[in-house]
């Protein structure tokens, strides 16, 4: 399983990376944006762990050049940016999670070894062959990360994608916002902030807008299904 790090701190990087290392992985590592792109272009990562603010590309630039050309790699954005905007730039730049600086070592571990999970299951010959998720006409692949309705492809981001995942593996079923807050965000459910909300309505308009049925619904007060129905 191997693991890039773009990170211009060296002791940061020096620390991620012997902790990967004992932790089975495999690393490689860039102190800047460009030597990443290039490392990310030329070999297959499990997962890229980068900072935001890094020399010659950020890393919000580098994200989203990395997932132009690989929707299914897994990336952390690791940085000291932390506010609630900063995440919401990351997630919508293609990041599958973010971990604020400074952090724990077991945390950072947990969230490497979450994302890689379905992975290394496909890996060890876990996953289900067809790796299609339907829904009504809905086609959604876990593996390349590409959703179709009606035979178009619709285009999401990282964290729409995560979202429709989660509705979609509990399809006709009910999940609350702090059900999807901890799956989707690994955060526990801050009623302050409307950030679910946002990124439903982003999901109903890709995914319902001109199409029947109408497959994403909300239970006021309980939270959201997807059901076909």
């Amino acid at each position: 399983m191997r693991v890039l790090i773009v990170e211009d701190e060296a002791s940061v990087l020096q620390f991620i990376r012997q902790g990967l290392e004992e932790h089975g992985f495999e690393v490689d590592v860039a102190y800047d944006g460009e030597i990443g792109l290039k490392l990310a272009q030329s070999k297959p990562y499990a997962l890229i762990i980068l900072d935001i603010i890094i020399p010659r590309m950020n890393g919000l630039v580098l994200c989203k050049k990395i997932r132009e050309g690989d929707k299914g790699v897994k990336i952390l954005m690791l940085t000291a940016l932390g506010s609630l905007n900063d995440k919401l730039e990351g997630f919508e730049a293609g990041a599958d999670d973010y971990l604020v600086k400074p952090f724990d070592f077991p945390e950072l571990i947990a969230r490497v070894k979450s994302l890689t999970r379905r992975q290394m299951a496909a890996e060890d010959g876990e996953v289900d062959g067809e790796h299609i998720i339907r829904v009504a006409d809905l086609e959604i692949n876990t593996h390349n990360k590409r959703v179709r309705r009606g035979g178009n492809e619709i285009r999401l981001t990282a964290k729409e994608f995560a979202l429709l995942e989660l509705l979609a593996t509990h399809r006709n079923k009910v999940l609350s916002k702090a059900e999807i807050a901890e799956k989707v965000w690994d955060m526990t459910f801050d009623r302050g902030t409307n950030v679910i909300e946002v990124y439903i309505n982003f999901l109903r308009k890709k995914i319902d807008q001109g199409h029947e049925p109408k497959l994403l619904h909300t239970l006021v007060g309980m939270g959201y299904i997807l059901k076909d129905d």
